[in-house]
């Protein structure tokens, strides 16, 4: 379709709800039981027509899991098409797979590309095999690497990276010397995320049981420290607190995550999938997160949505601040009167002084920002604003 130029743009996200293994680490919804995905495209297929909205232009597609490179690629087509015909979809639209090593070859990448993904993340976590060992991934550090090699040899160019550091037995120099050697393969963006427990899973029994020790929190925000330093003198700008875009200097060109920042920005996302969250309006609303109830739901021709909230005006500014504070811009405190009708200082002025004072914020010309002190603690900074 050829959207009108003056329509509201907004994201779209996909969940593929499959992977090969479950990571102990994660807390996202995803089942092993791959033989549901013929069963799971038809639903969503289903989902995708009833939705069906050329009100919005959608400038960012988004398959997101779960692992959806156990899809092949004429099935991820499959699902394009159908998005494609139900949607207004931007020409220059920016449309990610993400893809993990040990799922994909060098002609699935080929095969991706020429049904229109111009974008990959690949799960790569670590190119140390004890480290991945560690995290439960089914590949190894030469498959991620081999899967880096074939996304550019197949023409992709536009690749992002996970990462994953503060793992248990792994130190500074062993941090400082993997991030030294994915910097040399230059991707075009890098997300870097601290290994966090979470609640229910596999690690944190281990945890629980004493057979892990997670890093203390002053040698992990030591780790996101040397993780800015050395990502920042090496031609990448962090814009989140996890995430850094390589720089260009091609005038247009922009690799910060369009569609990421859609979330940050608190802009419209609409998403389709068991588990899947979508935004509009100050309205939020998600999906069953189990298969089986969504597959059923679709079937008798019925929304899968499991439950939905309008915000609140408190509930707004909680997200404005929670959101803008992760981000290296900051809040925009003119937004900030303009949508709620009050200067943010004039609601948490003593606090914001106090942190000013102690050097975890710092104002600029209509911005405040976290330092980057501020940013190892940004939990606890976001927690004295709002408390």
């Amino acid at each position: 379709m050829t959207p009108e130029p003056t329509l509201p743009l907004t994201g779209l996200y996909i969940h593929i709800p499959f992977c090969r293994a479950k990571c102990p680490y994660c807390d996202f919804y995803s089942l092993t039981n791959l033989s549901a995905i013929n069963d799971y495209i038809r639903a969503l297929i289903t989902e995708l027509n009833l939705r069906r909205c050329v009100a919005h232009c959608a400038d960012t597609i988004y398959l997101g899991g779960g692992t959806p490179s156990v899809l092949a690629p004429q099935q991820i087509g499959r699902i394009l098409d159908c998005v494609y015909r139900n949607f207004s979809i931007a020409a220059d639209a920016e449309v990610t797979l993400e893809v993990n090593p040990g799922t994909v070859s060098r002609g699935n990448l080929k095969d991706y590309q020429s049904i229109g993904i111009n974008r990959l993340n690949i799960g790569l976590q670590s190119i140390c095999d004890n480290t991945l060992l560690f995290l439960g991934r089914i590949h190894s550090a030469r498959q991620g690497v081999d899967t880096y090699n074939w996304s550019r040899e197949v023409g992709f160019e536009n690749v992002g990276l996970d990462l994953m550091y503060a793992i248990p037995g792994r130190n500074r120099s062993h941090w400082e010397a993997e991030l030294t050697d994915v910097i040399r393969m230059e991707p075009e963006h890098l997300s870097c995320y601290s290994l966090t427990i979470e609640a229910g899973t596999p690690i944190a029994d281990r945890v629980d049981k004493g057979e892990i020790h997670p890093l203390d929190e002053k040698t992990a925000g030591d780790l996101f420290s040397l993780t800015n330093a050395c990502l920042n003198s090496n031609n990448y700008d962090q814009y989140e607190i996890s995430n850094f875009a390589r720089r260009t200097a091609v005038v247009g060109i922009d690799r910060r995550s369009r569609h990421n920042r859609k979330y940050w920005k608190l802009a419209p996302y609409l998403g389709f999938g068991p588990a899947a969250h979508s935004y509009q309006q100050n309205e939020r609303w998600w999906n069953h997160r189990s298969l089986d109830r969504y597959l059923s739901d679709l079937t008798m021709q019925k929304m899968p949505v499991a439950d939905r909230e309008i915000l609140n005006r408190d509930q707004q500014i909680i997200e404005f601040i929670y959101l803008g504070l992760r981000q290296t811009d900051g809040i925009d405190t003119k937004a900030f009167a303009l949508r709620f009708g009050t200067g943010l200082y004039d609601m948490f002025g003593p606090v914001l002084e106090s942190l000013s004072n102690e050097k975890l914020v710092e104002s600029y010309p209509g911005r405040i920002r976290l330092t980057e002190r501020g940013m190892r603690f940004h939990e606890s900074v976001i927690g004295r604003v709002l408390c």
